[in-house]
């Protein structure tokens, strides 16, 4: 009786990993967690530059920081070009971080009554958009290494919308429906991906202008009693790209310290 051979799954430190906007906050937590594992790292991003040069200088024999707007397909396809030169070998794992300019600010969202067009496609713009055009260029170089993982970041805010950011909370619910149809689509290419839904994080620069208030009540309603770090939120992308998930594929994963279960 034949067995099929086990699919390729690179240990971390054979990955070449690309974070959409790690010049800051999130992005950059999501970038040093990787070059810690000994991965080499592209830091992308829009407007940080001196946030990813600082990140790109603690590990600068592993890391490259690339500026480009992942909704420009065009800079898209010239950053991953621009790593494959640098480092040799293809971008093998994508973390879409990326954010269109965007702040937690609930006594400035936009209501039901104020709520327009504009504001969701700004949304899908910068959350979808951007993610299809860095899945798409990573494809080749994925499907030519037999290997490809994708970790997408998401919200627990449509679980659970204890604030209603109405535009937010659309482009990201949207991300998730994607995450699990391109799983299904990639599965057979050795590509896995997965989606990391993340509640109110201490601190992003996106969260800056939250209360104190605000974060006491969800360290209060969940079981660890605190909020999650972008530390702790980027452990779980860890989580996706080793070789420990190599059959887990088309998944929302809840990091929010059990505010929201599944």
């Amino acid at each position: 009786m034949s067995t099929a051979s086990s699919p390729v799954a690179l240990p971390l430190e054979q990955q070449v990993v690309l974070v959409t906007g790690a010049g800051r906050g999130l992005g950059a937590s999501l970038a040093r967690a990787f070059l810690n594992t000994g991965a080499r790292v592209v830091i992308n991003y829009r407007n940080s530059a001196a946030g990813a040069e600082a990140v790109a200088a603690e590990a600068p024999d592993r890391a490259l920081a690339v500026q480009a707007d992942v909704c420009d397909a065009a800079a898209v396809n010239a950053m991953f070009n621009a790593a494959a030169r640098h480092f040799g070998a293809p971008v093998t794992t994508v973390i879409n971080n990326a954010l269109p300019d965007f702040s937690f600010n609930g006594d400035s969202r936009p209501d039901a009554d104020s709520l327009t067009w504009e504001h969701l496609e700004q949304q899908f713009r910068g959350v979808n958009q951007g993610a299809l055009n860095v899945i798409q260029a990573a494809l080749a170089g994925m499907r030519e290494q037999g290997f490809g993982r994708v970790v997408n970041v998401g919200t627990n805010l449509f679980q659970n919308p204890i604030v209603p950011y109405h535009d937010y909370t659309a482009g990201k619910a949207a991300l998730l429906s994607l995450t699990r149809t391109f799983a299904h689509d990639l599965g057979p290419d050795n590509i896995t991906v997965n989606m990391i839904s993340g509640g109110l994080l201490r601190t992003t620069d996106a969260s800056a202008a939250t209360p104190d208030e605000v974060f006491d009540l969800i360290a209060a309603s969940t079981p660890l009693r605190r909020v999650v770090t972008p530390d702790e939120f980027a452990d779980a992308a860890l989580l996706f790209a080793s070789p420990w998930s190599r059959a887990v594929t088309g998944q929302n994963l809840v990091v929010d310290g059990g505010l929201v279960k599944n």
